[in-house]
Parts: structure tokens; C-alpha cells; sequence
């Protein structure tokens, strides 16, 4: 079955931050990650924000996994401080990690000038047939990481789409 160039999949946007999670920030990557995805054809289900802690986060995923998602992209939390756990909860959820897509968005981000993204841990897999993709919580981040994935993410959820044809 092909799908279609202009609808890719469900996704949902997970933004890991204890002060937007506290309301004591605005979130403006959610709203960007979702615009970036529409442009990309992909229905956004919402954007659901937590705390950084790794049960959090692991029950948003298991959530967007048990609900359908065919995408789920995971913002803030993949540095290397004590409340960067996003990467910690993620490989707990995943299948099958997929160390490329990773590895493409670091490359991508020191290409950019983007020191940070050297140290970046964020991890990309699958959990069930939801490709889970972490990226780092800066907008620039953000938009770079959105625009590495362009090419990679619709190959993959060709892929994972083709798993119940087996």
C-alpha cells in the first residue's frame, strides 16, 4: 500500500521541561515542532509537556506507542546535565534503536556551528511500529533536527508501515 505524499502518519510532539511543565515558561518549541510537521504532511495528535524524569517521559512514549503513533518526537533533556533524562527514558521504551538517525543530527548540528549538539545523547528507534526520535530543546535545534529528518523519517515509516504486510 503507498502512502500518501501528502499525509504521512500521526505524530506526536513530547516537550521535556521541569519550568514549562511548572508553567513558569512558555513553551515555544512545541508549536514549532507542530508546524514543521504539518508542513511535512504528518497529522499532529498535540503536544504533551512533562518534567524531566524518566517515568514521565517513558509513560508519554508508552502512550503515543500504545495509541498509534506513527511518529513521536521527544524535545529538551538529551545534554549531559543530572536533569537531562530524555535519551535515559527513551532507550527503555525502544525495540530496535536505529544509532544513525542519532549520529545524522549531530553531524547535522556541528555542520551548523552548533557546539551543543556534540554532546547531544538524544537517540532515535523503535518502540512497536512508532519511530521515537529525541532532539535537543533549542528552537535552532529544533529546526535543524526537523529539516535533517525530512529525508530519513518517511523512509522509516514506509518501513515500519510495511510490518503488518509480513
Amino acid at each position: 500500500m503507498e502512502r500518501s505524499a501528502q499525509r504521512l502518519g500521526r505524530a506526536l510532539v513530547v516537550i521535556v521541561d521541569d519550568r514549562v511543565a511548572h508553567g513558569e515558561h512558555e513553551d515555544t518549541s512545541g508549536p514549532l515542532v507542530t508546524e514543521l510537521l504539518e508542513e511535512a504532511g504528518f497529522i499532529v495528535d498535540g503536544v504533551v509537556v512533562v518534567e524531566a524524569e524518566t517515568a514521565g517521559i517513558r509513560n508519554a512514549l508508552n502512550t503515543a506507542v500504545i495509541g498509534g503513533a506513527d511518529l513521536v518526537i521527544t524535545v529538551g533533556g538529551t545534554g549531559v546535565s543530572p536533569r537531562d533524562r530524555t535519551p535515559d527514558a527513551t532507550a527503555g521504551v525502544l525495540d530496535r534503536p536505529i544509532p544513525g538517525i542519532g549520529e545524522a543530527l549531530r553531524a547535522s548540528g556541528l555542520a551548523a556551528g552548533a557546539v551543543d549538539a556534540g554532546i547531544s545523547r538524544g537517540l532515535a528507534g523503535v518502540s512497536g511500529s512508532t519511530l521515537v526520535v529525541n532532539l535537543a530543546g533549542s528552537r535552532a535545534a529544533v529546526r535543524d533536527g526537523m529539516a535533517t529528518l525530512s529525508s530519513l523519517v518517511p523512509h522509516v515509516i514506509d518501513e515500519l508501515s510495511g510490518l503488518e504486510e509480513v
